[in-house]
């Protein structure tokens, strides 16, 4: 391709409206353009790396047995209803109306399509299982789009879907994917780590999320410096095995602590730990308040919360629902003498606790040498605290540390979240109906531009690995009015073509400098340079990955590059 016949728009300065470096890089060498807030235009280099991406995602996909389908953008309303969705997904549903008034959305997401699809032409178990997935544009109307494409309001995504009559048959394939997950991440270079997840919106219990390595992350990931273990923070499980203190248990003390708010004014104002207080939360779930209690030193997981009882959400009850429930401000509740008929779920470290420092359910007061089971009564015990950096890892190899992280990919086991509510069945052996056992598995093939984009960079521009670059080798002639220049690029751009190679001439009327610096920033692989000695059949090579610089002579171009790309 001839650099001054195809449309790559680079640019001098760094944007303003672009904070962070792959940002930054994609649009100033000329990948993408905003077009409005979280949407983008995908250039011709971009297009190119994308098309990479996607068959190494295809090959992968193949491997396991799933089927490439392409499924409908517009989405009936009445599909969503069926699931609940239409209401529960929120304001990120783009909800649109035809002209007869018909309420639609643009697809987030294609669960409810593929399972109606199924639900049609699937009726016998002899047709299972069955795997089916499409790369296609998706919407979600984000708040506040940010980071380029790694936040956007429309965006590339692989999903796939796939339909099982056995628990057997659903474990296989969401091992199959997994493992085809992690094909796919390295055979993309990326650092990447699969972690323990959330199902969130899509639902489902068993579920894994792949995440690339990343100061710029929006996610936390826990991690065992000794073993494999891996979680998103929300998820990640505590070790507890707490060890408890020897020291007698006290009189319960009530005493002042006049304007004592918080846990750490508390602490401070009695001269103790904060893993000495008992930090008291009124929490709302399934419309009923409970109570809800932790370590002062540790933080509730609302997630782990809601998924260990079951709940569709687990959300802070009101100051003026405590107030009315309990007579006292947020900052003096506790768990003695609560109402009767109020539930009390405390994390394992409060089992362990002797001597605790808790509220008195009387603004200004707290109670001293409060103590779990003696003074107050907790209904279960659970595991809903974050993990922190430092504790031991739940796998017992290790101790936890933290790292940022970028969401590429998820998979879900989702069972018969679906087909239950969609009635989605099939006939099995015995001539029984039964619904679908589904899995459901995305990867956000953009986020991922943008990700490569993160890891591979310099001060100079981008660094692509040389499966992803958009063209193998950037050849630049120095002096375009040069002849003897200029027939060596013609006859090395023909011979290089004729190799296979996929070549980017920049064969534009501009200045040196001004051909460099463009070279650095779209970061092709290899960068040949044609200039004073090319009347000696001499070129100087530049490797964009280390910025090793060489001389070699035209005979052997051919051969090194082989060498190169393998």
């Amino acid at each position: 391709m001839k650099q001054s016949r195809t449309f790559i728009p680079t640019m001098r300065e760094i944007p303003t409206d672009a904070d962070i470096a792959s940002h930054q890089l994609l649009l100033r060498a000329g990948y993408i353009r905003q077009h409005m807030s979280g949407v983008y235009s995908f250039l011709p280099l971009s297009k190119k790396v994308l098309r990479k991406i996607e068959n190494i995602i295809r090959e992968e996909m193949e491997s396991i047995d799933a089927v490439e389908v392409l499924l409908p953008t517009l989405q009936q309303s009445e599909l969503w209803e069926e699931t609940g969705r239409w209401h529960a997904y929120g304001p990120e549903l783009f909800r649109i109306k035809d002209r007869h008034y018909r309420q639609m959305a643009l697809g987030p997401t294609h669960e409810e399509v593929i399972t109606s699809l199924v639900r049609d032409e699937v009726k016998s178990y002899k047709k299972l299982p069955l795997t089916l997935f499409q790369i296609q544009t998706k919407f979600r109307d984000e708040k506040r789009p940010r980071y380029g494409l790694l936040r956007g309001r429309e965006f590339i995504m692989k999903d796939a879907y796939s339909f099982h009559s056995t628990e057997e048959s659903l474990e296989e394939k969401y091992s199959e994917m997994k493992q085809a997950y992690s094909n796919i991440f390295s055979r993309l270079g990326l650092n990447f780590r699969a972690v323990i997840a959330d199902g969130g919106t899509i639902g489902g219990k068993g579920t894994h999320e792949f995440m690339a390595l990343s100061e710029i992350g929006e996610d936390t990931i826990a991690y065992s410096d000794s073993s494999q273990y891996a979680a998103n923070i929300e998820m990640a499980e505590v070790n507890t095995d707490y060890v408890k203190p020897t020291e007698a248990l006290k009189e319960l003390e009530k005493v002042e602590t006049p304007d004592q708010h918080t846990i750490a004014d508390v602490a401070d104002f009695l001269g103790v730990e904060p893993s000495k207080v008992i930090k008291t939360l009124i929490f709302k779930v399934n419309d009923e308040l409970i109570v809800v209690l932790s370590r002062g030193d540790h933080d509730i997981n609302e997630i782990k919360l809601k998924n260990a009882l079951n709940a569709p959400d687990a959300i802070l009850a009101s100051e003026a629902e405590i107030e009315e429930m309990l007579s006292c401000k947020v900052g003096s509740i506790g768990p003695v003498k609560l109402p009767l008929d109020l539930k009390v779920y405390a994390d394992h470290a409060v089992k362990e606790m002797v001597n605790g420092v808790c509220g008195a359910n009387e603004d200004g007061f707290h109670l001293r040498n409060a103590n779990p089971e003696r003074d107050f009564a907790i209904d279960r015990f659970l595991d809903i605290r974050f993990i922190k950096e430092g504790d031991p890892s739940p796998d017992g190899n290790g101790t936890i540390r933290f790292a940022k992280g970028i969401e590429l990919g998820h998979i879900f086991k989702l069972g018969n979240t679906y087909s239950e509510a969609m009635k989605a069945t099939y006939l099995d052996e015995n001539g029984v109906s039964q619904p679908f056992l589904m899995g459901c598995y995305g990867i956000g093939v953009s986020r991922i531009l943008a990700a490569i984009a993160d890891q591979y960079n310099d001060a100079n521009g981008l660094k692509w690995p040389k499966e992803l670059s958009p063209f193998d080798v950037h050849l630049i002639t120095v002096n375009m009015k040069d002849e003897v220049q200029t027939k060596l690029s013609d006859e090395l751009y023909h011979l290089l073509k004729s190799y296979r190679y996929d070549i980017l001439h920049d064969d534009r009327d501009e200045r040196a400098g001004v051909k460099f610096t463009d070279a650095d920033l779209i970061g092709l692989p290899i960068r040949i340079t044609i200039g004073k000695k090319a009347q000696e059949g001499i070129v100087e090579v530049k490797f964009r990955e280390t910025g090793e610089t060489v001389e070699w002579q035209k005979e052997e171009i051919t051969e090194k590059l082989q060498a190169f790309f393998g």
